[in-house]
């Protein structure tokens, strides 16, 4: 595995003096999916607190205020109409001008992070300190390698839960995927694609801009969950193109990120000699789209075909049931799942199937591949964690 120091000295990104990290330690080990079963914990409640309320308004769209082995103690939005909106919805009175206030609370054992994504990382580190569980919007890091490393030592450090909420790992088809891979429905993969299709004309509202302009390879995680979030897998090299958009706030690459690109394409490169093809477009006009398929020595999958290969009888390819008043949500039915799961992994001290290795793994190519692209597609290394 390529170490840190020899992955930043390759990226000229400079040396840090931390180590190269163990895998995490948890009582569950497994890669497999984790069968979460409704009503089997009682009465349990895990205290969560939510931290961000921003345009998309995720912190309460994920459902944690219904779940019936959730009690909200507290909420926070630096933008105080924000705060108070985000008590209101959830209906919880305590309210923090800060998340950096909010990990100080004792009560606290869980946050959900939906803060601006440049910092998910930096926050996500900030309440692993405080001895919290963490789950965070996508992805979990943005635009420094170097947090990675930094992330995985504290997830490590703390022995606590960290999840990325990756909503195309609980959509219908990546879910079936994922159990018919595991079932060896595939084999051997052979080639893989994802797409994410998300026109954005004139940018969409943020925290200090921060969408405005951005590199479409940095989130690019709701695609390259296609491949990495079936097979637990993780790229090694990339090549990348981006194509100079007709947009005007991106053309002229007037942007915080002197970004031009509204369209970037990337071929990944598994060690194993698997190729996927992931894609990012935010200005082509068309429906918006978070897709993929796979194609395996044995077996293929898109959601338009469904499965075709060599099993006969196929596992169970439905979604856990989730409790009676949690709804589910939004991007294919996903919200209420992955608080599900994040919930269920704390309870039962298990090992989330979006753990911080898998979590780093869908996040840091997108990274790689846009520093391809500002090089006209030069093959580069990406580390695996």
């Amino acid at each position: 595995m390529t170490t840190r120091r020899k992955f930043l000295q390759q990226l000229g990104l400079g040396t840090l003096s931390l180590p190269v990290f163990n895998e995490l330690s948890m009582a569950h080990a497994g890669t497999g999916l984790i069968d979460l079963h409704v009503g089997h914990w009682g009465d349990r409640k895990v205290k969560v607190g939510l931290v961000g309320y921003g345009f998309s308004k995720f912190s309460a769209d994920f459902g944690f205020q219904d779940h019936p082995n959730v009690e909200i103690v507290a909420v926070s939005d630096i933008i105080p109409e924000r705060c108070e909106a985000l008590s209101q919805h959830v209906k919880c009175a305590k309210k923090y001008a800060s998340l950096e206030e909010m990990v100080k609370d004792d009560q606290i054992e869980a946050v959900f992070i939906a803060t601006d994504a440049p910092n998910h990382a930096r926050h996500a580190i900030l309440a692993l300190k405080h001895g919290k569980h963490v789950a965070v919007a996508v992805p979990a890091v943005f635009d420094k390698v170097e947090e990675a490393y930094e992330l995985k030592e504290a997830v490590e450090n703390s022995k606590k839960v960290y999840m990325m909420f990756e909503t195309s790992c609980y959509r219908e088809d990546l879910y079936a995927m994922k159990k018919l891979y595991d079932a060896g429905g595939f084999g051997k993969i052979v080639y893989s694609e994802g797409e994410y299709f998300h026109y954005k004309p004139v940018g969409i509202p943020s925290y200090l801009g921060w969408r405005d302009g951005m590199p479409p390879m940095y989130y690019l995680t709701h695609a390259t969950a296609y491949h990495l979030a079936v097979t637990n897998g993780a790229y090694s090299e990339v090549s990348c193109f981006g194509r100079v958009s007709h947009l005007a706030y991106l053309k002229e690459g007037k942007n915080k990120y002197k970004n031009r690109f509204g369209t970037e394409v990337a071929i990944f490169k598994t060690a194993d000699g698997a190729i996927s093809r992931m894609m990012y477009t935010n200005d082509t006009q068309g429906p918006f789209a978070e897709e993929g398929r796979i194609r395996g020595e044995l077996g293929s999958y898109s959601r338009a075909g469904k499965y075709q290969g060599h099993l006969k009888s196929l596992p169970d390819l439905r979604r856990p049931v989730l409790p009676a008043a949690v709804p589910a949500g939004g991007h294919g039915g996903s919200h209420g799942q992955l608080t599900h799961d994040f919930i269920g992994c704390i309870l039962e001290n298990k090992k989330p199937w979006l753990d911080v290795s898998l979590s780093l793994n869908l996040s840091v190519p997108g990274i790689i591949a846009h520093q391809s692209a500002l090089k006209n597609g030069k093959t580069m290394k990406i580390p695996k964690f």
